[in-house]
């Protein structure tokens, strides 16, 4: 049976509301819970930002059971590896065993704030490597030096080192990302529902290993108004990696998607309050062998209505893909 989540999406509610909002969604049932790791939303119209670390750690206090995971944090240009390792050690201790570390190569968007600029894919890769792995050699105790070509680490050591450590997952768009999540990861984490990406990341030594997919939704009993609410906050998102990754902010992704219309938005974006449109969304995931779909619900006002129905509704239908 597929395992189904919902999305902390910082990007569009404040911290107290995101913390209300899983709450809320352990009650309703939903298996586990993701957090994306922003400094800007992707549009201005999402409006928040929160510190995502801030944010799990009040939601490993809040709840009692719905597993938390970064989705996902770039442990190469805002936050220092070593670092990383210090915060995901610290919220695995507090949710008492609920954390799951996901990480990724990051976003222009969100990383070029503490200057230095953006460097290009290969670079990123080395870098996520190195990062990936300081990050596990941490997680094993003991005092870490490690030199590298992108990161220093000098005599570093996790006084509070939870046991187990958080289980590592890594974001894949290709076959490099997916050589390295086989090689360093407990789970592979992909945003589009391709199988050829879980089938590189079999091959690269994932085989066995949960993978996570994520959805985006949006439930309106208007849907008329879902379908602009879509379009205003999540019309980017069929953007693509390639391009998503490289855009500097929210000035350049209203460009970018100038053009996109609200009904382009709603041929991706299952809208409205019909369960077999979202039902049907979500089957292409299981179908490509992904383990876990956690679903993003498109504006932060209407997540409490989401979940209510997803309750109610939603989650019954999903539960026998």
């Amino acid at each position: 049976m597929v395992h189904i989540g919902y999305t902390m999406m910082t990007e569009q509610a404040g911290p107290r509301d995101l913390v209300a909002h899983v709450v809320r969604a352990e009650q309703a049932g939903f298996d586990f819970s993701v957090t994306s790791d922003h400094y800007s939303p992707w549009l201005a119209s999402q409006g928040h930002a929160p510190h995502a670390w801030s944010v799990l750690g009040a939601a490993a206090q809040a709840t009692s059971r719905i597993p938390l995971m970064s989705y996902v944090t770039c442990p190469t240009t805002r936050y220092h590896p070593a670092v990383v390792a210090q915060q995901a050690a610290t919220v695995q201790l507090l949710s008492e065993g609920r954390f799951r570390l996901g990480l990724g190569s990051g976003e222009n968007l969100n990383e070029h704030v503490v200057g230095g600029g953006w460097p290009g894919v290969a670079t990123r890769h080395e870098k996520l490597t190195e990062a990936v792995e300081i990050i596990r050699a941490l997680f094993d105790g003991g005092t870490v030096d490690y030199h590298g070509a992108h990161f220093d680490v000098e005599a570093a050591k996790l006084w509070d080192l939870p046991d187990p450590p958080p289980p590592i997952g890594i974001a894949v768009s290709g076959e490099k990302s997916c050589a390295l999540a086989g090689r360093f990861a407990d789970l592979v984490i992909a945003v589009e529902p391709r199988a050829e990406l879980l089938e590189a990341f079999d091959r690269h030594g994932g085989a066995g290993k949960p993978r996570v997919g994520q959805l985006p939704v949006c439930f309106d009993r208007d849907r008329d108004a879902a379908v602009h609410r879509a379009h205003d906050q999540f019309r980017w998102f069929g953007g693509g990696w390639k391009v998503n990754s490289e855009l500097p902010g929210t000035g350049a992704f209203a460009d970018a998607t100038q053009f996109v219309r609200p009904e382009d938005v709603a041929a991706s974006i299952p809208c409205g309050d019909d369960v077999p449109a979202f039902v049907d969304a979500v089957r292409p995931y299981v179908e490509a062998g992904f383990t876990e779909i956690a679903l993003v619900q498109v504006g932060g006002d209407s997540q409490l209505p989401f979940l209510e129905w997803a309750e109610e509704k939603l989650l019954p239908a999903l539960r026998e893909l």
